[in-house]
């Protein structure tokens, strides 16, 4: 059975899409810990982060680099956090939070969100990602 995250793929659940490419795409999260908060997600589903071939593990650490430095800009933090928990999906996802805290990568503040919120939000973040050069995107 197709995870929530390839439904999201093929466009049969919506999602809010900040980055797509052939490997890889990243989405917010319906149940942000703070607002910014993107997953990072490989296209093949591959449900443990040590499954995952190094040349597409490699790819996701830099699409996760860019989205980084797109949030530092977006909503400014003391740092972006990025988080491999694994449990609650079974395909591959990161999560970069921007965060001022150790409380801030905590799963107990997630809320779901409303979403023409998250639309602006990811409005903001491909701003820019654009605005940083990051045209090899395809969203």
């Amino acid at each position: 059975m197709a995870s929530v995250f390839s439904l999201i793929m093929e466009g049969k659940i919506p999602g809010n899409f900040v980055w797509k490419d052939d490997k890889a795409v990243a989405i917010l999260t319906i149940q942000p810990i703070r607002q910014g908060h993107v997953l990072v997600i490989p296209r093949e589903e591959i449900d443990q982060w040590s499954d995952l071939p190094l040349g597409l593990a490699a790819h996701l650490m830099q699409v996760s680099h860019k989205i980084a430095n797109a949030l530092k800009v977006a909503y400014p933090a003391t740092r972006v956090g990025f988080m491999i928990a694994g449990l609650e999906v079974p395909h591959t996802h990161i999560h970069l939070v921007p965060m001022d805290s150790m409380d801030d990568l905590s799963f107990a503040f997630a809320k779901n969100a409303d979403g023409e919120a998250l639309k602006q939000t990811a409005e903001k973040i491909r701003e820019v990602l654009h605005k940083q050069g990051h045209s090899e995107s395809k969203v």
